[in-house]
């Protein structure tokens, strides 16, 4: 994983003071990295039947759409309101500063699916765990949640303990 980590840029006052941002921007314009962090995030799910991926948005688009390509299955993205043309469930949560919402298609998911939940960073657990909530409220499992980067000292992991929870580099 150091190969990875040497192509994570940090961004110190990102987005505001105190913040030192991991921008994994360096990281996807590489073919070779890119591709290894893919296969490094399903990896261990190989065989599990995975019956669909999700990928919250923006980043988790780049890591989860590639991730269901490789395991020739399907990608729901999980999106901010008001993008989706169909009929959505939503889920709300809560934001260190604030709150968000994400939703998803009705018919996205269905009871008897398992889904892989991959996104690049996560770091208070707050996002990953509505997606989660957001997954099952479908009638779906979540059978793993993957992520490319862990910030293990906001200890989002803890919001997600009732799931198996797999990340490539942790600081």
């Amino acid at each position: 994983m150091k190969r990875l980590e040497a192509h994570i840029r940090n961004i110190p006052d990102f987005p505001e003071p105190g913040i030192q941002f991991k921008d994994i921007t360096p990281l996807v314009k590489e073919p070779a990295m890119l591709r290894l962090a893919v296969n490094q995030l399903i990896h261990p799910f190989l065989g599990e039947n995975i019956t669909a991926v999700a990928g919250m948005e923006a980043r988790g688009f780049i890591f989860g759409s590639l991730a269901a390509w490789e395991l020739g299955i399907g990608f729901i993205p999980l999106r901010k309101p008001g993008k989706l043309p169909y009929d959505v469930q939503s889920m709300s949560y809560d934001l260190e500063y604030g709150s968000a919402t994400l939703e998803v298609h009705t018919d996205a998911l269905k009871k008897g699916d398992r889904v892989l939940l991959v996104d690049d960073l996560i770091a208070t657990g707050g996002t990953a765990a509505a997606s989660c909530q957001l997954i099952e409220k479908l009638g779906a499992e979540v059978a793993a949640c993957a992520f490319v980067v862990e910030l293990d000292f906001l200890k989002g992991r803890e919001k997600l303990s009732k799931y198996n929870v797999h990340s490539l580099i942790h600081y």
